[in-house]
């Protein structure tokens, strides 16, 4: 998400902080270069132009604050613009007054409405939230079908029938949320290859009769400003509240986040990236902007630890490791926390400068399943104690995990050297003042 853009603005503006004294020629020709890259980006050419135009009246005869060098406050005015480009604050989803909360998706077919369905299903109730997802979708064969097999995998009750008439299906769904105490519905409605009088008639319908507290225009993120056009077509005729942007790890531009808000009007309130259940992120503007910039995004990054890892087991966890009572079982509790967070590259990108310093390294994300699969084909006895595994049981695990004998030996041998150097940590006297002083992040 945002690699290309995010690549030419760190040149951008590498050159502009670098700059001891900002003249009106070279704010011109590095807000040239940054018209280029949004544009390049499939940012709107009015969006754009705008953009531009009020960086420039900003930057150009601008108080330099004492405290920070000419070149960096312009990059900080690039970066307040940005931000309301976006929207400035996140924006959050409506809540009815008296339950249930009824929430209608809407967009075209293929823009992944059935997905994120579910994993707005999810995000709901990870926050104590009680969602019902109701099969809206009477046109596409697979929809009904998607719709539970995602239901049953997030654990989340499915409403569908046999009816052709989708705003039966919804009030009926409503009524089904009010008996059984659930407080959201999500609506799965049809989409189109492409905009028709029949589907703008239904969803109109569907809006007119089931009064929907919050109506969330789909846009697929990979289709880039055909999005922001789509986006526009269905604003005059449905009136929606946000914009959820979709398969966003498959577009490296942005071009459609960066354009929506300013021509729709309306917020973008969630992004979605990647195919696991879990891969949603609330949007915030501030966030995005700095991921853009190569700054990073600690926040985000503190937020996914927050809601994966269990803080007591994670205590726990120290205590042992400083205790030198650190086991291959408990490195694989680790690894599987570290994996329902996402990527290990995406990860990174949201570390301040680390990011951009590993862009070109070989991240090996199979190798997490290969570790994975090499401890679970261990005995219970050999991953509490990992002494046990000699010739024949490395044999054994290789073939167990379908990898090589040589993997599971560099993987004991890395567990044993982790251990080591815990045994020594946990010989000083403050191990916790030495382990931050050892971190580069503070």
């Amino acid at each position: 998400m945002f690699d290309d853009i995010s690549d030419k603005f760190e040149g951008i503006l590498k050159k502009i902080r670098g700059e001891g004294r900002i003249t009106e020629e070279n704010i011109k020709e590095s807000l040239g270069e940054i018209k280029n890259a949004l544009l390049e980006a499939d940012v709107n050419f009015k969006v754009t132009k705008d953009f531009i135009r009020k960086v420039e009246k900003k930057a150009v005869g601008a108080k330099v604050l004492k405290s920070i060098r000419p070149g960096q406050q312009v990059v900080k005015i690039v970066f307040e613009e940005l931000k309301a480009l976006m929207g400035h604050t996140n924006s959050q989803l409506k809540t009815a007054g008296l339950p249930p909360t009824i929430i209608m998706l809407c967009g075209l077919q293929g823009s992944g409405k059935t997905t994120f369905a579910g994993k707005l299903a999810l995000h709901l109730k990870d926050k104590g939230r009680a969602p019902l997802l109701a099969a809206a979708d009477v046109y596409r064969p697979a929809a009904k079908d998607q719709l539970n097999v995602l239901g049953e995998q997030i654990g989340v009750p499915v409403f569908s029938n046999d009816s052709t008439d989708a705003v039966q299906i919804c009030k009926t769904a409503v009524q089904e949320a009010r008996k059984t105490g659930r407080d959201t519905v999500i609506l799965d409605t049809a989409g189109r290859l492409q905009i028709d009088k029949d589907l703008m008639k239904e969803l109109q319908q569907i809006k007119k009769n089931v009064k929907p507290h919050e109506i969330l225009f789909i846009a697929d993120g990979m289709i880039g400003q055909e999005a922001v056009n789509v986006a526009k077509e269905f604003a005059s005729q449905i009136t929606f509240d946000g914009v959820v942007l979709t398969k966003m790890d498959g577009d490296t531009r942005g071009g459609a986040a960066l354009s929506l808000r300013a021509v729709v009007g309306k917020p973008i309130k969630f992004v979605s990236s990647g195919e696991k259940p879990q891969d949603l992120e609330l949007f915030h503007p501030e966030r995005m902007a700095s991921r853009i910039l190569g700054m990073g995004d600690v926040l985000t990054l503190v937020e996914k630890a927050q809601s994966t890892v269990d803080v007591q087991e994670a205590q726990k966890l120290q205590k042992k490791m400083l205790k030198n009572q650190f086991t291959l079982e408990d490195f694989l509790s680790q690894l599987q926390q570290i994996k329902k967070m996402g990527s290990m590259q995406d990860l990174l990108k949201m570390v301040p400068g680390v990011g951009k310093q590993l862009k070109n390294a070989p991240i090996d994300e199979k190798q997490f399943g290969r570790t994975e699969a090499i401890i679970q084909s261990m005995t219970k006895k050999e991953r509490l104690n990992p002494k046990l595994i000699n010739g024949p049981r490395r044999k054994r695990i290789a073939k167990g995990s379908g990898t090589r004998i040589q993997e599971v030996n560099q993987l004991l041998n890395q567990f044993d050297q982790m251990r080591k150097m815990m045994k020594k940590l946990g010989g000083v006297k403050n191990p916790k003042a030495m382990l931050r002083g050892m971190n580069p992040f503070g």
